[in-house]
């Protein structure tokens, strides 16, 4: 799982909330959309970056916002399949609409006390990694 967030605090409380999967997901993280993009796209430092199951998106970034992430990956026939699950504060029509727009995959707006903030990730992460049929598990088989 790639986490996309420039918020220390959230960061931390994801690794916190992961951490008590059933199995936990081996995780990155990365500050803003340009790291996100670099990583997986294995460009300049992340270039040995192993292909994320899934993308936890915040919105609200420094050098390229989630937006523009978003467009990067769903345009790139080699990333378009990776779900994106968008993790923000903002709960506005026009942030939601857009984000689906862009495909991500689901817009989650992070709740503010901690056990429901927690109870969250720990969903995304059972649906995703433990419950939905992801594309790269199923490769297509040439004949």
């Amino acid at each position: 799982m790639l986490i996309v967030d420039d918020d220390e605090a959230d960061v931390l409380l994801i690794e916190e909330a992961l951490e008590t999967a059933l199995v936990p997901p081996v995780t990155s993280r990365v500050a803003d959309g340009r790291q996100a993009v670099d990583f997986l796209r294995r460009r300049g430092y992340y270039e040995q970056a192993r292909r994320p199951d899934l993308v936890l998106l915040d919105l609200n970034m420094p050098r390229m916002n989630g937006h523009e992430v978003l467009a990067e990956l769903k345009g790139d026939a080699d990333l378009c399949s990776i779900p994106v699950v968008v993790l923000t504060t903002s709960s506005a029509a026009e942030e939601i609409q857009a984000s689906y727009a862009e495909h991500a995959s689901a817009v989650v707006t992070k709740p503010l006390d901690l056990p429901s903030f927690e109870a969250v990730v720990r969903t995304i992460n059972d649906f995703y990694l433990d419950v939905a049929a992801l594309p790269h598990r199923y490769p297509l088989r040439l004949a």
